[in-house]
């Protein structure tokens, strides 16, 4: 009997020590991995607005905006605008915005001129059905200067939504009435993404209004923009 204690004494303190070690394991790799996750997600970033806005001289990351919403006591970022600047003058803002897709959540990042009509965009992260909605990177007019890509306006392709301005009609898929080509057989993928521009677009305009154009980003304003007002996205 003493035996059978002895050896379930011995078991309970390896046990311990295995999970005490492994919890220690997992967060030294944590800590190892989170700066070159972060450096990899700003390097995306970066990439990311010199392709959505006209020519700048900031920095638009440093300038950044992010806007609040409040639910239950806890905060959560709704959108973050990166205005953008030549010498002392604004030449048009991305806006990070979220909306849910069919498989997740969607990350876009939506370049607009100082007018507010779209300039270009980039997908920032999805889970999209690959070879369905994750055509959403390239099918509604992306383009990448750096490649010597061309932007291609919605004049002259209905999938574009490039040079189009939210603010005279919601942006909105044709099956729904809209003006914008959805991606062939993803129409939730399609609202879901024209919703997000929809948002960021009101995110931009609200942001240009408020005292000029500042948001108070220490007290977390929040200006209230919904995700779905345009379609629903089921």
């Amino acid at each position: 009997m003493k035996k059978l204690e002895s050896s379930l004494k011995n078991m309970l303190l390896v046990l311990t020590g295995v999970t005490v070690l492994s919890v220690a394991l997992l967060a030294y790799v944590n800590k190892l991995t989170q700066e070159p996750i972060a450096e990899a997600n700003a390097k995306i970033l970066n990439e990311a607005l010199k392709k959505v806005l006209p020519e700048f001289t900031n920095n638009p990351v440093a300038e950044s905006d992010t806007l609040f919403s409040e639910k239950d006591g806890k905060k959560s970022v709704d959108f973050i605008i990166y205005p953008a600047k030549k010498g002392d003058k604004q030449v048009g803002a991305a806006v990070e915005a979220k909306s849910m897709g069919f498989g997740g959540e969607m990350i876009v990042l939506v370049g607009f001129d100082v007018a507010g009509v779209i300039y270009n965009y980039a997908l920032l992260s999805h889970v999209e059905t690959p070879g369905l909605g994750s055509k959403a990177d390239k099918w509604f007019g992306a383009y990448d200067p750096i490649k010597g890509e061309k932007a291609v306006a919605h004049k002259e392709d209905t999938k574009s939504i490039l040079g189009m301005d939210p603010g005279e009609t919601p942006l909105k898929v044709n099956k729904d009435g809209g003006q914008v080509d959805a991606i062939t057989a993803s129409t939730i993928t399609s609202r879901s993404f024209l919703n997000a521009v929809n948002a960021a677009y009101k995110a931009y305009k609200s942001d240009k209004q408020d005292e000029g154009g500042e948001v108070n980003t220490v007290t977390g304003a929040s200006i209230k923009v919904d995700l779905t007002d345009s379609v629903s996205a089921k």
